[in-house]
């Protein structure tokens, strides 16, 4: 299941995103978006989990949570 993370802290990394949602299982892909000029976070990032009942676990986990002082919010991605 691809899931969409908004509302992430400009600093967080993809590696910390990685890390955030492998705690509810296995995560196949993450893509933290960055700005093509200044190289910086937009602050959201895409994160493929392919077991859909860990990745609905994350979202009920994650959604609406505090993050590095950023409430994220966590949802299914529109293909």
């Amino acid at each position: 299941m691809k899931l969409l993370v908004r509302n992430l802290s400009r600093q967080m990394t993809e590696h910390e995103i990685r890390v955030l949602f492998t705690e509810h299982g296995e995560v196949s892909v993450c893509n933290l978006v960055l700005d093509q000029e200044t190289g910086l976070s937009k602050g959201f990032a895409f994160v493929e989990m392919p077991d859909a009942e860990q990745a609905k676990a994350a979202i009920t986990a994650l959604d609406q949570s505090t993050v590095q002082k950023s409430k994220i919010r966590v949802k299914l991605a529109k293909n």
